[in-house]
């Protein structure tokens, strides 16, 4: 069973899509999602305290600044704008696929876990994950 689904983003941060999956999943098997580009990705995330989803993305910008930041003069890709390589160094730090168990047709999340796209370029996306239920 298959499906890609979408998910539209207004800017850097995480955007969780868990209940868009759970609404997909159905029977048992592992489910795998994969994130069709190259300057975002997925993680599974506390979602009962928004201040969790703030301070990862504050991390990941102190960590890997904007291609303006003149820490970052070593850069070459940079005809995309300043927040494109970047995103694509975030991206290659981070998982672009997921693996969650599915039982009974539920998510095998834990309590507090959530499914997240971390959105890592400047200007809104629609992103698309494709999803694998075997």
């Amino acid at each position: 069973m298959q499906t890609v689904l979408t998910i539209q983003t207004a800017g850097p941060g995480l955007y969780e899509f868990t209940p868009q999956v759970a609404g997909w999943v159905s029977g048992e098997g592992l489910l795998t999602l994969f994130v069709r580009h190259t300057s975002c990705s997925l993680l599974i995330q506390e979602n009962a305290d928004p201040g969790v989803q703030a301070d990862l993305r504050t991390f990941f910008l102190r960590l890997v600044p904007r291609g303006d930041d003149p820490s970052m003069r070593w850069l070459s890709h940079v005809l995309e704008g300043p927040d494109d390589m970047p995103a694509h160094i975030r991206a290659a730090l981070l998982p672009v696929s997921l693996s969650i168990p599915v039982r009974d047709g539920r998510l095998m999340l834990g309590r507090w876990q959530g499914i997240y796209l971390f959105e890592h370029r400047d200007r809104p996306q629609r992103r698309e994950v494709a999803a694998h239920l075997g």
